[in-house]
């Protein structure tokens, strides 16, 4: 029945102030009344709609892509939106475009890599769309190893230009977001070549397409790399191919922040430091930790209000099935990918303070804490999108078969999201950077080098080899020091052995090769450390509102402790719990299932997703799901007509018995 919320006696039951949770969740009370204003902005526009997105074929969805985008642009100036409301704007249309890499790619590495007189050329033209751009760094043949990309740009002093060439198949560029298709532009990255010596990877600015008919200009070959995973998703962005023939460009279209070729063919570093160009790395890394937020709790939204809606067996005397959500089973898989949305949320939030903080200390030459936030990063980054990839896909199995439609919404966000375990440095390769940092970190501790940042537990290395748990009944485990002192433990002890067993080889190079997997496990064990640290700082802070704090801290006794349990091997390995601490842990997250349980169905309407944003029959707001599900099933195109095209060529010979005759 329209206008019924059949979810209303669930949320009778919290136990806190959901709209203050809304504020909590997005960081500020600006933050949520910005993104409550355009949401809202957004899904009550029809030239915004989803409907049908799943079942258009190609050609049509980028073209209804393109159409989306353009309008975005027209509403944008209508508007006369600031950046800030724009960047919103295009982050609820939700639906991956070329735009999503010319602002958030082409121009940062203009900012980031550019002179000022290049800024002053390129970035109105950006600014005012007049040239679309795209980040064209991947190539067929290398992704993660950006030292061994194979394109060229070769100086020619004689005309004062470089010459881009792709000498080989695996050079092509690939993947690119934006530039199948569309871009005109192309922050291209290559080989630098001068006077014959190679100088390493830089970018340059390329044009790509005639700004008058959108034709790719000569020597140039560009087109779509094919259709990707997934119904709709990431078939909406053109991700391209693209060669170069000897294409010619001006000497001053070299990015050239950090080094500059003069006109004679000299190579000069500037006196701005390499490292500045980490910061945008940071900056990147940053937003897909909070993207990731984003993503596990669009689907942690879907699957526990289905599970509230969904009744199965346990009916007594002919009455009301047992909702989903009441099954212990459930709660086990479900509410720790709760807990997850909200740490991932805080440690996205201080990241973001990470940024600024690297930021200003750069400018100001201090380098001293950027290793150390380039580590966090890039092993946050891992991280989060390798969590939320498998928790997006564990909701689509806590909604049962109904999560396998496309109307359910999971399908297509989990082919969406997944393209991000890989993008901005494969999970596995990032992973063991941060284990490089940790080794390092270990063998200088005897030199009185003090560890700094999240790597600074490490100064106290000598106590947190040598301390066992004090934990004697279950509710101890819900003491932050408890919790703290066992992942750090466990951190440190992990780093230790990886570090003691790499001194056994005679080469360090051969030894980290072998003991990748080891190290891989540390790493991860460090940065849960941190995602469970700034959730402890999190809940440190004055927290207004009626039952806020009490919420975040079953949330984060959530997350812990399903953590210590789940990796309860290495907790047991390392020697830090005894086997009987471990059940207890077990007893008390259990009990902390209960606690968050009336409480479920409002903590996710706290993440304040319109229906149009979510774009899933089984996470209706109303809860109003197997109406909604039978009528979405009509609107298919192989309900258009009661008999199927193709039943008289090849269904009607079978059942009369004339397959002989049949044209197949």
């Amino acid at each position: 029945m329209e206008g019924v919320d059949y979810l209303a006696d669930e949320r009778k039951k919290a136990e806190f102030d959901v709209d203050e949770m809304k504020i909590v969740w997005a960081g500020s009370r600006y933050n949520f009344e910005l993104a409550d204003r355009i949401s809202k902005l957004v899904a009550n526009d029809p030239g915004f709609s989803k409907e049908g997105r799943t079942m258009l074929p190609r050609k049509e969805l980028f073209k209804n892509t393109l159409r989306k985008a353009a309008y975005a642009w027209k509403r944008i100036i209508d508007l006369r939106l600031s950046e800030e409301e724009a960047t919103q704007l295009r982050r609820w249309v939700d639906e991956p475009a070329f735009t999503d890499l010319h602002w958030g790619m082409f121009i940062p590495a203009i900012k980031g890599q550019g002179t000022d007189e290049q800024q002053k050329k390129w970035l109105p033209l950006a600014y005012k769309m007049q040239i679309i751009g795209c980040y064209a760094q991947t190539e067929l043949g290398h992704g993660s190893n950006v030292q061994g990309l194979e394109t060229t740009a070769t100086f020619d002093p004689q005309t004062d230009e470089f010459v881009i060439h792709s000498p080989t198949l695996t050079s092509s560029k690939w993947w690119p977001g934006g530039l199948g298709k569309v871009s005109t532009h192309g922050v291209v990255y290559a080989r630098l070549i001068t006077d014959g010596k190679d100088y390493g990877i830089n970018g340059f600015i390329v044009q790509l397409r005639s700004l008058e008919d959108h034709k790719p200009l000569p020597g140039i070959t560009v087109g779509d790399i094919g259709m990707k995973f997934g119904n709709g998703a990431y078939n909406t962005m053109d991700n391209g191919v693209l060669r170069f023939d000897h294409v010619r460009i001006p000497r001053d279209q070299m990015l050239m922040r950090v080094s500059q070729v003069t006109k004679e063919g000299k190579f000069v570093q500037s006196d701005i430091p390499r490292q500045l160009l980490y910061g945008t790395m940071v900056y990147v890394r940053q937003t897909i930790v909070a993207d990731a937020s984003i993503a596990m709790s669009r689907a942690v939204c879907i699957a526990t209000r289905y599970s509230a809606v969904r009744r199965q067996f346990g009916s007594q005397n002919g009455g009301k099935e047992t909702q989903v959500i009441d099954y212990k089973t459930q709660q086990n898989r479900l509410f720790p990918l709760l807990a997850s949305a909200y740490a991932f949320r805080f440690v996205g939030e201080w990241l973001n303070w990470l940024y600024t903080d690297v930021t200003q200390r750069l400018q100001a030459n201090d380098f001293s804490t950027l290793p150390e936030a380039h580590a966090c990063t890039a092993g946050l980054k891992s991280l989060t999108t390798s969590a939320t990839a498998d928790g997006i896909e564990e909701c689509r199995k806590l909604c049962g078969g109904h999560g396998y439609l496309c109307s359910s919404g999971l399908p297509e966000l989990f082919a969406v999201y997944v393209p991000a375990c890989t993008y901005e440095g494969d999970n596995v390769v990032l992973q063991l950077q941060v284990a490089r940092i940790l080794m390092k970190t270990v063998s200088q501790l005897g030199s009185g080098k003090k560890p700094v940042g999240t790597i600074a537990y490490m100064g106290r290395i000598e106590h947190l080899m040598q301390c066992r748990s004090d934990v004697k009944q279950a509710k101890d485990w819900l003491k932050p020091s408890a919790i703290l002192e066992a992942f750090e433990a466990r951190a440190a002890r992990m780093s230790v052995a990886c570090a003691q067993n790499l001194s056994k080889f005679d080469n360090p190079e051969e030894g980290f090769a072998e003991l990748a997997a080891d190290l891989v496990e540390a790493a991860v064990a460090h940065c849960q450390l941190i995602v469970v640290s700034k959730f402890i700082e999190k809940l440190q802070q004055n927290i207004p509102g009626k039952g806020i704090k009490q919420q975040l801290e079953v949330l984060c006794g959530i997350y812990s402790l399903f953590l210590l349990h789940k990796h309860q091997g290495d907790f047991l390995g390392t020697g830090y719990i005894t086997s009987k601490q471990a059940s207890l842990a077990n007893e008390q997250l259990r009990a902390l299932y209960s606690q968050l349980r009336p409480n479920a169905i409002s903590l996710v309407d706290a993440f304040n997703y319109t229906d149009h944003y979510l774009d899933s029959i089984l996470g209706r707001y109303d809860g109003n799901v197997y109406p909604k599900l039978y009528e979405a099933a009509w609107k298919d195109p192989l309900n258009e007509s009661n008999v199927a095209d193709g039943f008289s060529e090849y269904i009607r010979p079978i059942l009369k018995q004339q397959l002989r005759t049949a044209r197949l």
